[in-house]
């Protein structure tokens, strides 16, 4: 396996930004766009996750990097809880939930 030079190569960070571009289509597609606060809440947490895998691959170590791994993991958590009250506002329907836990 050949050495990654930039953070757009690590798949990781791709499935990331996968999330952010559907959160998006959601907000565009759903009544998501009038609840300003938890659309706010998801796209910070969402665009967190890439933001910090980024961060932490341009560092100069795996140490900083797996502390900014970490963060954009606990990132994910939060996405994950906020996409469950998507659901729960009906803003998605149980099939879109599934497609996150694809990604």
């Amino acid at each position: 396996m050949g050495r990654i030079e930039k953070f757009e190569d690590l798949e990781v960070w791709q499935k990331a930004r996968e999330i952010c571009k559907k959160v998006f289509e959601i907000r565009n597609s759903s009544e998501l766009k009038s609840d300003f606060r938890l659309y706010d809440q998801i796209n910070a947490a969402s665009g967190s996750i890439m933001d910090n895998i980024a961060e932490g691959f341009e560092r100069n170590g795996n140490r900083e990097f797996l502390q900014f791994l970490s963060i954009a993991k606990a990132s994910c958590g939060e996405v994950r809880s906020q996409l469950y009250r998507l659901r729960d506002r009906n803003y998605i329907s149980s099939e879109e939930l599934k497609i996150f836990w694809k990604i």
